[in-house]
């Protein structure tokens, strides 16, 4: 009987000369299979937990699933919270996300205003730089 190593098998996969014969590698298999494997009751559970392990725990995110489609909603004056829902979602097995988080209009004037500032930060560090002249 012949074995093969788990490094041998790996490179002779990477090159295209075997096909492996053993289940998926170890890696993301969780995040890319997760939604065929686990139930819409539970993948929403476990977004919950996530979410409630997090920051954006005070915003009271309401999550559904249908399918392995996560749905988002709710609101934060947070602006970073929206995508930060997003990805905890995709990283629990989400097959996809439906991000219907709506943001505050002083998040959007706060965010706004300190991509305003730290743009005119940039622009008076690189006056004094000779490289940045044409």
């Amino acid at each position: 009987m012949h074995f093969l190593t788990p490094a041998v098998v790996l490179i002779a996969f990477w090159t295209g000369q075997a096909t492996p014969v053993a289940g998926p590698s170890p890696s993301n298999t969780k995040a890319k299979a997760g939604a065929a494997t686990v139930s819409d009751s539970r993948l929403a559970q476990d977004i919950r937990a996530r979410f409630a392990k997090s920051k954006i725990s005070r915003n009271h995110f309401e999550v559904t699933v249908s399918g392995g489609v996560a749905t988002i909603t709710g609101s934060t004056d947070v602006i970073q919270h929206k995508g930060t829902a997003t990805r905890l979602a995709k990283n629990a097995g989400a097959r996809e996300v439906i991000n219907h988080i709506k943001v505050s209009e002083a998040a959007r004037e706060r965010a706004a205003r300190q991509f305003s500032e730290s743009r005119k930060k940039a622009i008076v560090h690189t006056r004094g730089d000779p490289r940045s002249d044409p």
